[in-house]
């Protein structure tokens, strides 16, 4: 008996064994078969996540950043340890024991399933076993993916240890609201660092890798609550925090961002702009766009905020000052329904679903409105972000007296008289204060309108290149393309310099006399009969004059005489076009062949410089995720930047290896040629700053495009004003009267900031006093307005009285306007000659200076 019980104990334990041998083999064989071919676990020793590129003011303030996944990364000794507790509660809390996966979870998972037949199934994934699903593997719940999940999870806890492991983890998962990590999600939800996290707020954001979609802390705040409450539970029965914590901590409220509790960390940035999207366009094409949104690159900008601020009001007050000109209301073009007006919160949260612009700040911050009721001469219009007080907020009927509104045939009706002849109920428009000059009190509501009307608006540093202000237009949310880099515009006259600029260099000197009669040229389009802006024909005139009137005709005759091969040769050397792309007619000597104001602005900072290259660049310094300086503008070197001994008198000595685009001498009598531009020219009426100033004016044919691009010795700014789709600005539009205004605004504040003194004359530099209408040599002891004390370049004698004409014919019987309005004689002089003889002649006009 006893033999035949230890026989069926035997047999019995022989299958048993034989079982589990088999089980093991099979086991081991299925661990074995997938785990042959399964990625490389070691690529994750060198996990570098996508991460948030962010551009820094040069104050060290974040002005923006760019990202496809919002992600910071926390190294793991910089992650504060209740934030790890709180999800190791959550998520895997025997983490720090396990081999990569834990058995007892797993059977734990296993028997509630069982018991609850099917209606309690949970995961038992490890944090370790999710890192591999999330990084190697893919999201499938079938079997053999969780069998390769747990052959990897085995095989990376040999490789990392547990807090790299969790670093991972930490700095990979996702948590809603396109925040990637938990120091990212940190900053969404409660605008905090992690160390700034209460017990409970660690415990919120622990709760979100589980299902972020099902745990908003808006549409499901109490299952997030119940969530939250868990961890924390966990947390003080895993010995993390105190009972008394805890007691405290599950009676705080769910808080967020989301709900309005706590500022969006958006807040603290500035709306993007211009700028900030141009140093994301340019640096996207260096380092290419998926290294930019993703490698967490740190980039320190050559903005500056305050002059930034300026250009945006100094554009948006010229183009609003023609847009009112024009005397038309188009408003926004959107409305809401009657419907939705029932109520406050109604048309409210209808008003915050328009597309709208909403980052203008002109005099005052613009407000997006609504048109609630249309009285018999005011409008009660409701507006974003101001509560409605009293009676409401009204329109009252002079303020919109100013304007016609287009009817729908197209044609303007008659000028509004009260508020009902512009606006309609269900009307969005922008609304703005107006207020008091002298103490800011506040007037009246006033509706506004983004002009039809666009420009842009640069500045830089002559001799450094660092762009300090760009603006692309009136606003950014109304459109993002940056007029001030992307648009391709017609200088026109604005574009004469760099045809001067080629003479002066080939022999001309500012006194050089080039006639100013009408031309005639054949081109495959027809006979061209080029003109001056006033109609007018002025005869033999000296260079300066030339272009401080910004004679159209003698440009013409002076770039046949030197060349558009040279001409041409000189824009591109400058950059306004690219080597090759500029074409050499005669039409483009007036600027009639298009190119960015970007370009030009930096083409005329080496006229202010005294004729070196500088490169313009939106951005001083760019680092990478770990410090390092991947590039860097300023490549000059500071001989004694470190040498303690320097007097305290004398600035550093910078060593600049800079290329000279142009002589010296020629760029100085470039820039006092062109500061005759501002001081009696064609900018002199708009642009006056107190200091010494040179700029140039244009506008082209029917003033579809106008210009001003001027300099000080130390900032060059220019401005373009135009339709998107060229059209004309109308009858007496001009370079000057519109972008001068803008230019002279700006500089005001940029000269009070950075300051600005006399242009450096070079060496090489002889002066000579001439008149500047006749071009005649004049005595050292000569005064008065026509005198000009002029730079010639030493060991040159000038000529004075020999005038060029281009190789063009000119009537002898062609009725001239001198400069003080009378009309001169043509006649040809006993040399051959051709000369204008006034009605009264002095000895000035008639000296040997004086006949050309």
């Amino acid at each position: 008996m006893l033999r035949a019980i230890l026989t069926f104990f035997g047999s019995i334990f022989s299958l048993v064994t034989m079982g589990l041998m088999m089980v093991a083999l099979t086991i081991g064989a299925i661990f074995w078969m997938y785990g042959r071919d399964l990625p490389s676990h070691e690529s994750l020793a060198q996990y570098k996540p996508p991460t948030i590129s962010r551009i820094y003011s040069g104050e060290g303030q974040i002005i923006d950043e760019f990202a496809k996944e919002r992600r910071l990364f926390a190294p793991a000794d910089e992650i504060p340890d209740m934030v790890k507790q709180a999800l190791i509660s959550a998520e895997d809390k025997n983490f720090y024991t396990h081999a990569g996966y834990d058995t007892r979870g797993m059977a734990s998972a296993l028997r509630d399933a069982v018991v609850s037949r099917g209606q309690n199934v949970r995961g038992a994934s490890t944090i370790t076993q999710q890192v591999m699903k999330n990084f190697l593997l893919d999201g499938s719940r079938r079997a053999e993916r969780k069998i390769k999940e747990i052959i990897l999870a085995t095989r990376i806890e040999e490789t990392l240890t547990k807090d790299e492991i969790l670093e991972l983890y930490m700095n990979e998962i996702f948590l809603g609201q396109n925040s990637f990590g938990f120091a990212a999600a940190s900053q969404t939800y409660f605008n905090k660092t992690m160390g700034e996290l209460a017990p409970h707020e660690a415990a919120f954001l622990a709760s979100m890798p589980k299902a972020p979609s099902q745990f908003h802390p808006v549409r499901r705040k109490e299952r997030l609550k119940q969530r939250r409450d868990f961890v924390l539970k966990e947390m003080m029965e895993n010995g993390y925090i105190t009972d008394a914590v805890y007691q405290s901590e599950v009676q705080q409220p769910l808080r967020s961002v989301q709900n309005g509790d706590f500022e969006s960390f958006k807040s603290a940035l500035p709306p993007r702009d211009y700028f900030t999207d141009e140093i994301r366009r340019q640096l996207s094409r260096d380092f290419g766009e998926g290294e930019f949104f993703t490698s967490g690159l740190t980039v320190r900008a050559t903005i500056d905020p305050e002059m930034q601020a300026e250009a945006a009001d100094a554009l948006r007050r010229g183009l609003e000052r023609y847009d009112r000109s024009q005397g038309v209301w188009r408003g926004t073009g959107k409305k809401i329904a009657r419907e939705q007006l029932s109520s406050e919160e109604a048309w409210r949260a209808a008003l915050s679903d328009v597309n709208i612009a909403r980052d203008i700040t002109l005099e005052n911050k613009w407000h997006p409105a609504v048109v609630l009721e249309v009285g018999s001469n005011e409008a009660r219009v409701g507006l974003e972000g101001v509560q409605e007080d009293g009676d409401g907020h009204w329109i009252p009927a002079k303020d919109v007296q100013w304007a016609r509104k287009r009817l729908a045939d197209g044609k303007l009706g008659r000028k509004a008289q009260v508020a009902g002849d512009l606006l309609e109920v269900g009307d969005v428009l922008h609304v703005g204060k107006m207020t008091a000059d002298d103490n800011g009190a506040f007037i009246r509501w006033t509706i506004r309108q983004v002009p039809e009307v666009q420009g842009g608006f640069m500045a830089m540093d002559v001799n450094s290149g660092r762009v300090i202000a760009m603006q692309g237009g009136f606003s950014y949310q109304h459109s993002v393309f940056n007029r001030a880099t992307q648009a391709q515009r017609q200088p026109g006259s604005s574009f004469k310099p760099f045809v001067y600029a080629s003479a002066l260099d080939s022999g001309y000197t500012p006194a050089t006399i080039v006639v100013d009669a009408p031309i005639e040229i054949n081109t495959p389009q027809g006979l061209w009969r080029p003109r001056n802006a006033s109609k007018t024909f002025y005869g033999p005139t000296p260079l300066r004059t030339g272009i401080e009137r910004s004679r159209n005709l003698m440009t013409i005759r002076l770039a046949k005489e030197v060349g558009m091969d040279t001409v041409g040769s000189y824009a591109e050397k400058f950059g306004v076009y690219e080597k090759g792309d500029f074409l050499r007619v005669l039409a483009n000597s007036l600027g009639s062949q298009e190119t960015t104001l970007f370009k030009m602005v930096a083409a005329y900072a080496m006229f202010a410089n005294g004729g070196e290259r500088v490169e313009p660049t939106l951005v001083d310094r760019v680092q990478d995720r770990y410090g390092k300086t991947v590039y860097k503008h300023d490549e000059r070197i500071c001989t004694d930047c470190n040498d303690p001994a320097i007097a305290p008198t004398r600035s550093p000595r910078i060593v600049s290896d800079r290329e000279r685009v142009m002589n010296a001498v020629t760029a100085y009598q470039l820039t006092s040629m062109m500061r005759g531009v501002v001081e009696r020219g064609t900018a002199s009426k708009t642009v006056n700053l107190g200091v010494p100033t040179a700029g140039k004016t244009g506008t082209t044919n029917d003033a579809k495009d106008v210009w001003f691009v001027g300099f000080t010795n130390r900032i060059v700014a220019g401005c373009y004003i135009g339709y998107d789709t060229p059209r004309s600005l109308g009858q007496g539009a001009s370079g000057g009267g519109m972008c001068g205004p803008v230019f002279n605004q700006f500089m005001k504040k940029a000269t009070k900031k950075y300051g600005a003194s006399k242009f450096r004359v070079p060496e090489g530099c002889q002066f000579i006093k001439i008149d500047r209408f006749s071009g005649a040599r004049l005595s050292g002891g000569a005064s008065g307005d026509n005198v000009v004390n002029e730079c010639f370049r030493e060991g040159e004698e000038p000529i004075f009285g020999v005038s060029f004409d281009g190789g063009f014919a000119m009537g002898s019987n062609l009725s001239l306007i001198r400069p003080d309005g009378q009309v001169a004689r043509q006649v040809t002089t006993s040399t051959g000659k051709k000369a204008g003889v006034g009605p009264r002649a002095t000895f000035g006009t008639l000296s040997s200076g004086g006949l050309y």
